[in-house]
């Protein structure tokens, strides 16, 4: 006897059909699960089988070889424990396979029957819709999920009986309804730039980094307002678009972090990872690798706080996400290409003790040891980092000064207005902000007038810039002059972008 019936599996941060193949044939009892399980898979025999006898339904006690295809993938995760029990049942005759052909079936089976949550459901629902399936059955507590995706219909049970009546048309489950993705795109924010207390040139800075996607490194004393600042970014990010949704909450969905009061991430994410990250957490990585931070934070901020504290080698890892959008790891087993497309905001003191320049606390530290310092971020990885602001020490006049700041709404405002004309101008190439522009595109849409590209020219020569350097300063003028809605870069705007670059430089 045999059957075939369709699970899904997840390979990266996308779902992968698998064809459950199950043969049932005259033999000594044996149950053989082939076709490269990892071991929670291979696990899954004594699961269906303590699943199907407690369930009440019959289990063969003859020889069983069930193959999972394709025989050359590598298959992660529990989710194939549904269907490879649906396929015994099948196999058994105890099931129409006829009526089953265009079902797809995910979950993990406890030992009394219970279907329980898998990770990466998202991932899994979207392939089975592009592989042209008609239904799918997930897990009661992945229901949330199974609400986003149109164009195919949706299944919850919670337990193998509820599913099995079903199919056999006894009791019929309901499909799930179909959930507007960006009905509730409002998020009400714990922090706001209302907060900050003077910084003027460091909240200019962080507006254009936010209208722009530019990457920003703040540098000054201890207390000066960098974390601050730097957690209070992402309240002034454009909200999500429902493809971003989608894609931010498929990658929290196969690493297992989406909340469960959340159907959906619409809040752009912020991560913060501790300086003592290792290089695979930060990039991604594994036998069979998985995201890192640089993929959890995709349409989002990445904040790496105390910036020389890193490893130097970790920090390395940085350049070609930063340069690409996108993170590429090998492995023997697979190789993958994440997603991470985020702004990158860094921070760090000036020297060890972190009061050089500071006006109030004298700097102790040896010149050889500012030096060693500094050296902890190479130059090719500063250089990839659009704007670098000194901040400097806030008086207590402005401490204690009862006037709110400008609030993070009217700042959104003004930087929504500006990505709108970016999306008007880049849509078509496929890009959605200034910082992701390649050298063709700064080429084509950061042209300067005679007087703007004197002073280009003067500074290129004066500060010995590299041709990083120089289209960088050109999107971030760009940027600017998408805040003043003006068409043309002017020279006031390139002359704001050359001095945020190198203010911290000072």
């Amino acid at each position: 006897m045999f059957a075939q019936i369709l699970g899904e599996t997840t390979c990266g941060i996308d779902g992968v059909q698998i064809l459950v193949e199950v043969d049932v044939s005259n033999g000594l009892p044996n149950f053989e699960l082939v076709g490269l399980p990892a071991m929670a898979v291979r696990e899954s025999k004594e699961r269906v089988k303590a699943a199907l006898r407690n369930s009440h339904y019959p289990f063969p006690m003859t020889r069983i070889t069930v193959n999972l295809a394709p025989a050359d993938l590598r298959k992660e995760g529990s989710g194939l424990d549904l269907p490879i029990a649906i396929g015994l049942l099948t196999a058994c005759r105890f099931l129409d396979a006829e009526k089953l052909a265009d079902k797809v079936f995910i979950g993990e089976l406890s030992l009394d029957g219970r279907i329980r949550k898998v990770s990466g459901v998202l991932s899994m629902i979207m392939d089975a819709r592009a592989c042209g399936a008609k239904e799918i059955f997930i897990p009661e507590a992945n229901a949330a999920e199974g609400k986003l995706i149109n164009d195919i219909t949706v299944y919850t049970a919670a337990t193998l009986t509820e599913l099995v009546e079903h199919l056999l048309g006894k009791e019929k489950l309901e499909p799930l309804p179909k959930q507007n993705i960006l009905q509730n795109s409002q998020h009400i924010y714990h922090v706001d730039f209302a907060d900050v207390k003077g910084q003027l040139v460091a909240r200019r800075a962080l507006e254009i980094a936010a209208a722009g996607g530019h990457s920003i490194l703040l540098v000054g004393s201890p207390g000066c307002g960098k974390t601050l600042l730097a957690r209070r970014l992402v309240t002034i990010l454009p909200p999500m678009t429902e493809a971003e949704a989608l894609e931010v909450t498929k990658i929290y969905s196969i690493v297992g972090l989406l909340p469960q009061t959340d159907s959906v991430m619409l809040e752009r994410p912020f991560r913060s990872p501790h300086h003592s990250i290792s290089g695979s957490a930060l990039l991604g990585g594994g036998s069979t690798p998985r995201p890192g931070e640089v993929t959890l934070s995709h349409n989002g901020v990445l904040f790496l706080d105390e910036l020389p504290e890193f490893e130097r080698s970790t920090l390395e890892m940085l350049r070609q996400p930063l340069e690409d959008g996108e993170v590429s790891i090998s492995r023997v087993r697979a190789a993958m290409t994440f997603p991470s497309k985020f702004i990158l905001c860094a921070a760090q003191n000036p020297c060890p003790c972190g009061f050089l320049g500071d006006s109030v606390k004298r700097c102790r530290c040896k010149q050889s040891e500012i030096d060693s310092y500094r050296r902890k971020i190479s130059g090719p990885l500063m250089d990839r980092i659009d704007m670098q602001i000194t901040l400097t020490r806030v008086d207590f006049s402005e401490l204690r000064d009862k006037k709110p700041g400008e609030s993070s709404a009217a700042i959104r405002e003004r930087v929504v207005k500006a990505r709108l004309i970016q999306q008007e101008r880049l849509e078509p190439l496929g890009i959605h902000c200034n910082a992701q522009m390649g050298r063709s595109e700064v080429v084509k849409f950061c042209q300067l007038d005679e007087a703007a590209q004197s002073v280009m020219e003067r500074y290129f020569n004066v500060l010995n810039l590299s041709a990083r350097s120089h289209d960088r300063i050109l999107k971030v003028a760009r940027t600017i002059a998408d805040l003043a809605g003006s068409e043309n870069i002017e020279v006031a705007h390139l002359a704001e972008a050359i001095q945020l670059r190198m203010n911290a430089k000072e």
